[in-house]
């Protein structure tokens, strides 16, 4: 469901950065789902199978109260903490290891022993490692071997990033290869994707500008892969998917009608190779009434060097992206079929574009009930910027 819906919109408060830069009042964040949300894992489990987390959950305090049977090191954390990459662990849930045990590894190993245990009936795993997020902390071996003298790299902290990304792809390897060669592949849909871009300063999304926490394309666009051997067929589809398609996909696939706002749509006729297209003429919205600050001034590319974004939303058609700003009613245009990195805002040249996708966009939020802050923020002061 789009955020509205259920008002997670961020980690913690919404109120981000200094009281004094911030013109408007946010809108309140909810923390956590509520249990009379639907989850993936509920949607499996009603359709016969055993479910399973390993990892990052984050969305709400038990999962074992929405649809998960299995859970290791999932709780409402959202990092593993200060040393938590190593044992003995500091997230919830998993037995420490021997000392010096990577928290990647781990994981990958117990949805391995899981699928093994679950082989012969219908499972479902999801494993959000919690790799890459911060605190950088590589296996030491790899990085040490081959990533603390790379020259390629502008700073310590992407060389450890680039580390810590290839012990995730070592372990996802390992995973599919171990699918393979228990013959589960035929059976066996892999779904690899993210839930936003990285950190524009450590992880540059170039071409694409800005990060996590972006409206700019760094921050949304995320790699999706699915493979389902024998069923999927090599292809390369680069129309607009966005990771709300997959509840309304598996919700295809079981013949399920759950009384729950489905606002992505089916990826199934694709992943069976019956069509090239998700959907022509698709827009995407994403609605965002609140504040987050920034990380790193102006190396996070954002609007202005305070904050990754402050209040707005956006739509995203085939060609274009506009964003929309709620303290100062700005909208930005980019064309993103000639400027993917979104440098030359397009507003003034194309002036139609902006209005009919506005309308769009307003119509939509007025169908979905996204509220929009309208409060000023009395502690507000235009020059204290100036001063910092």
């Amino acid at each position: 469901m789009n955020t509205p819906r259920h008002g997670v919109y961020t980690v913690g408060e919404s109120t981000r950065g200094k009281s004094k830069t911030r013109k408007i009042i946010p809108l309140p964040n909810r923390e956590y789902l509520t249990e009379d949300v639907v989850l993936l894992p509920e949607l499996f489990k009603k359709n016969g199978y055993i479910t399973a987390n390993f990892g990052k959950w984050h969305v709400s305090e038990k999962p074992l109260t929405q649809g998960v049977d299995f859970n290791v090191a999932g709780g409402i954390n959202g990092n593993p903490g200060k040393n938590g990459y190593f044992s003995p662990y500091e997230v919830p849930h998993i037995s420490n290891g021997p000392e010096g045990e990577y928290l990647t590894d781990r994981l990958t190993t117990e949805a391995i022993t899981f699928i093994e245990q679950n082989r012969d009936t219908s499972f479902f795993v999801y494993l959000p490692l919690y790799a890459v997020h911060t605190p950088l902390l590589p296996n030491p071996d790899l990085y040490e071997s081959k990533y603390r003298n790379a020259d390629k790299y502008l700073r310590n902290s992407q060389r450890k990033y680039a580390a810590m990304v290839e012990t995730l792809d070592q372990n996802i390897g390992r995973l599919i290869d171990y699918i393979d060669e228990m013959g589960l592949a035929k059976n066996t849909i892999i779904i690899l994707t993210s839930d936003n871009g990285g950190i524009a300063s450590i992880s540059p999304q170039t071409p694409a500008r800005a990060g996590k926490g972006s409206y700019f394309q760094g921050g949304l666009r995320v790699p999706l892969m699915i493979r389902w051997q024998g069923v999927t067929t090599p292809q390369n589809n680069d129309q607009l998917t966005v990771n709300l398609d997959f509840f309304a996909t598996f919700c295809e696939m079981f013949n399920l009608d759950i009384d729950q706002p489905k606002d992505g749509i089916s990826l199934l006729s694709i992943i069976l190779g019956e069509r090239q297209l998700v959907q022509q003429n698709r827009f995407l919205y994403f609605h965002f009434p609140i504040y987050l600050q920034s990380y790193d001034g102006a190396r996070d590319e954002a609007r202005d060097p305070l904050f990754r974004t402050r209040p707005g939303a956006v739509i995203i058609s085939q060609d274009w992206s506009l964003h929309e700003y709620f303290e100062d009613n700005e909208k930005l245009l980019f064309n993103l079929t000639e400027d993917v990195g979104e440098q030359k805002n397009v507003a003034k040249t194309y002036p139609e574009v902006v209005e009919q996708l506005y309308d769009r966009l307003s119509e939509w939020r007025e169908a979905i009930g996204a509220p929009v802050p309208k409060a000023l923020n009395e502690d507000y002061d235009e020059f204290f910027s100036d001063r910092q």
